[in-house]
């Protein structure tokens, strides 16, 4: 199938690692442009430098914050400056802390809504003018499967997530006219070093090994296994594309069937 990728330019939050690498690759795999985030300059020129090694595209690093609003600007900017427009957004960021709730201050609450909240308003917020001129974009924001069903544990991550949610459902509607749309895909349990990280954790707390954590959850998800990144990554490429112009305004997990709602 052609997803109408190529010669695009998709800006890819977070995506030294894990999910947010996974798509960034599936995109240069499809022929868009890229331009990627993380903290770190090194890292990401780094990551830069593989994923168009093996794609033959364009793609450039650039050391940002997420949560910080001039960081924000300067990657928009920098990519806009490189390619002349940004076509897809993709946010995402690494998640917050675990535990419970009487754990946390209120400094800690505002950091994890700086993190997950501000950060995917900011960068949409920067790109939309440029898509609705054009009218033509999409802004996929990598959420997590606990915003259908909570996760124990995280109720940092299951409360601001959720507030994405609700974010990304009613921009959707105000763009749709524009040829922009707005979805949110939710990632299950997937073997990334966030959730190897969170294994070892809560195992550690138990007094078990990570796999025997690992293999606790893999007894709740249907099909028995934990996700990989590839896996993700190929919803989160259709959705971007030019073959779901007509899809917007939803959240899809990639969860192996964890999710026991009916909608």
């Amino acid at each position: 199938m052609d997803l109408g990728l190529n010669n695009k330019v998709a800006l890819v939050a977070a995506a030294s690692r894990g999910l947010g690498r996974a798509v960034a690759e599936e995109l240069a795999a499809e022929g868009a442009s890229l331009i990627i985030c993380a903290r770190k300059a090194e890292t990401i020129e780094h990551v830069a430098g593989e994923i168009a090694g093996a794609s033959g595209v364009e793609v450039l690093g650039v050391a940002a914050d997420v949560s910080n609003p001039a960081d924000v600007a300067r990657l928009i900017s920098s990519g806009v400056a490189r390619f002349g427009r940004i076509d897809i957004l993709v946010t995402n960021a690494g998640g917050p802390p675990a535990g419970q709730f009487e754990s946390f201050s209120l400094a800690q609450w505002e950091e994890a809504t700086r993190l997950l909240l501000h950060s995917a308003v900011e960068l949409a917020r920067q790109v939309l003018p440029g898509m609705k001129e054009r009218r033509w974009g999409r802004i996929l924001n990598i959420t997590s499967i606990a915003v259908k069903q909570p996760v124990d544990n995280l109720i940092l991550s299951n409360s601001v997530r959720a507030a994405v949610t609700g974010f990304a459902r009613t921009l959707a509607n105000e763009v749709a006219s524009f040829g922009v749309t707005v979805n949110n895909i939710m990632p299950g349990y997937t073997r990334t070093e966030r959730v190897e990280e969170l294994a070892r954790m809560m195992a550690e707390k138990q007094g078990i090994t990570p796999a025997d954590f690992i293999a606790r959850w893999e007894k709740e998800i249907p099909m028995g296994r934990i996700g990989s990144p590839r896996e993700f990554a190929a919803l989160a490429a259709f959705l971007v594309s030019e073959r779901a112009s007509y899809l917007t305004g939803t959240s899809i997990p990639v969860d192996g069937g964890w999710i026991k709602a009916l909608l």
